[in-house]
């Protein structure tokens, strides 16, 4: 087949790309007829049959062998959405405010869960950042960009 007389409706998959799926059950002359290779009975043989993934055997499991000490903060950590000066400076080069609805309406943020300013890129403007919480770096360009940061309440987050 020549270079010009390829079209969509010419290819097609290499010789053996593609493997027929084994038909389980299609009687004796499939090669998986009668017990559809699962073998004679027994767990195995069995709709939903098999150990898990965590079985060992009888053994105890790993899970249960390693001790279950200490604390552990993650449950209680706030999730933030995150927006960077980068985001802010590209975003928002007409106005003086940014808000929870700006952001929104801008698609920088969506959802419930608190906002959270990273100082990741410059900021050329003054603008009134208000947001949940702000990182050390981004409060920093801000300020020596003559803007102002407000940091609002995280109960009741919402956009």
């Amino acid at each position: 087949m020549t270079e010009n007389n390829v079209t969509i409706s010419t290819l097609k998959p290499k010789h053996g790309a593609r493997k027929r799926s084994m038909r389980v059950g299609k009687g004796d002359g499939s090669g998986k007829g009668r017990t559809c290779g699962k073998g004679q009975k027994g767990q195995t043989s069995r709709s939903g049959g098999g150990k898990g993934r965590n079985f060992e055997g009888g053994q105890v499991p790993l899970y249960m062998r390693m001790p279950k000490k200490g604390f552990t903060n993650a449950r209680y950590k706030t999730a933030y959405q995150v927006v960077s000066l980068t985001d802010l400076e590209r975003v928002f080069k007409n106005q003086k405010e940014v808000g929870l609805e700006a952001l929104k309406v801008h698609g920088l943020i969506k959802g419930r869960l608190p906002v959270k300013v990273l100082g990741t890129g410059d900021l050329n403007k003054p603008l009134k950042v208000s947001a949940h919480a702000f990182s050390k770096t981004a409060e920093e360009k801000i300020k020596k960009a003559g803007g102002s940061t407000e940091i609002l309440s995280k109960t009741g987050a919402k956009a």
